[in-house]
């Protein structure tokens, strides 16, 4: 009861969707209220898509009367895969334009909470609309509600084969959630595909694996996450998103977070699990440069018998980490295991701080670049109004980055 859900282009709401179905099976079966509605019942969620193709897919949620039909946002005409389309829109949309008529949605259902925390993005960093017009409403709800927290679900293209614009797009995307968000939760489509065919290497072939089955994975991962656990009860139902960013993201020039996650259907220990999360976190850079992490949060569901607090987990953890950090490792509990099939399994979810989040970072920058350089597809960019000085701008945020990652 303290976040609206922005869904954003259609990756953003094909996951959402996933999340929505997944929320509201788990709430059901516990008979209890969701923790991300509104005091009226209805989801707090808000669908923009500037093509309605996707968006037929929050039909059903309509019809359930779990959405409000006027949360429900289309536009005429797609973005192109272009962020600077996304971002700035055609020039002929005004105040009945998609990102007006979003930000009226996102006010209205702000008012209708119990208690306004923030907003939880979810889009993609490559399509034009996600990224574009996902960068675009993040700074406007960030100057319209500036004590609200900002958490981005951000997800990462394929390394290659999407789409010839899409190094600009994910540098100019995460150069604007750089500035606006609090925190960017990022979900990588290739880390998904291989862990989903079952393997943990991470490699520039793409895996064979289904689209569903990714999106089902990062439901899981944010579900581990976001839904309520007992030790944070005395807080408030639903606060959980703004203290995983009070958590992970301990200074605001790196904010970039991973996840990783592990189940079991038996009452295994915990350390086999944080054993299955850890081996999908990246240790050693190519460069031969150990990774480690600013701040991590463990959330163990599952934990009723509370050995969670007695085991290794916490200490396994803290090794990874930066020095200059007192307080590296934060911990959630829960005696239940409300996403698993049977009642005495348990889930481990870590979202990590992470600097391996450098070599995404270093490959943006490098391809764009090259393609700045050449001054390639630079007049998609130009007829809307961005500049090759504001690309290069982006990739000089991304640089520092890297170097704010690279100094801990």
């Amino acid at each position: 009861m303290s976040a609206v859900v922005l869904q954003v282009g259609q990756c953003g709401n094909q996951l959402g969707f996933e999340w929505w179905r997944l929320l509201t099976k788990t709430s059901k079966h516990h008979k209890k209220r969701c923790s991300f509605s509104s005091r009226s019942g209805n989801l707090a969620a808000v669908c923009v898509d500037t093509e309605p193709k996707v968006l037929r897919g929050a039909s059903k949620f309509v019809k359930n009367n779990e959405f409000r039909a006027s949360n429900i946002i289309e536009g005429k005409g797609g973005r192109g895969g272009n962020w600077a389309y996304g971002y700035h829109g055609g020039p002929s949309e005004g105040e009945t334009g998609v990102l007006q008529r979003t930000m009226e949605a996102v006010r209205q259902e702000a008012e209708r909470q119990d208690y306004y925390g923030g907003t939880i993005l979810l889009h993609s960093l490559s399509g034009g609309t996600g990224s574009g017009l996902g960068s675009r409403l993040c700074e406007q709800i960030r100057e319209e509600f500036p004590v609200g927290h900002v958490l981005t679900v951000s997800v990462v293209p394929h390394q290659s084969g999407e789409s010839p614009l899409q190094h600009y797009n994910t540098a100019l995307s995460l150069a604007s959630l750089h500035r606006s968000a609090d925190g960017v939760l990022l979900f990588h489509n290739d880390h998904a595909l291989s862990q989903c065919a079952g393997s943990p290497e991470r490699s520039s072939t793409r895996p064979q694996g289904s689209l569903s089955a990714v999106n089902t994975r990062h439901a899981s991962h944010l579900a581990g996450l976001l839904l309520p656990v007992q030790s944070l009860a005395t807080l408030g139902l639903g606060m959980e998103p703004w203290e995983l960013i009070r958590s992970v993201c301990p200074v605001p020039s790196a904010k970039l977070l991973s996840s990783t996650q592990a189940s079991s259907r038996e009452r295994s220990h915990w350390d086999s699990l944080i054993s299955g999360a850890l081996q999908y976190l990246p240790q050693i850079s190519p460069a031969g440069k150990p990774y480690s992490s600013r701040a991590v949060l463990a959330v163990a569901r599952g934990d009723h018998d509370n050995s969670f607090g007695t085991s290794s987990i916490i200490q396994r953890l803290r090794h990874r980490c930066v020095r200059w950090n007192p307080f590296p490792v934060d911990s959630w509990t829960d005696p239940l295991n409300e996403l698993g099939v049977a009642g005495s399994s348990r889930l481990l979810t870590l979202c990590s701080n992470h600097s391996s989040v450098t070599e995404l970072l270093g490959r943006v920058v490098q391809r764009a670049g090259d393609m700045l350089h050449a001054r390639a597809y630079l007049h998609w960019y130009q007829r809307y109004g961005v500049e090759p000085e504001e690309i290069q701008q982006a990739l000089n945020t991304l640089s520092d980055i890297v170097q704010e990652y690279d100094s801990q």
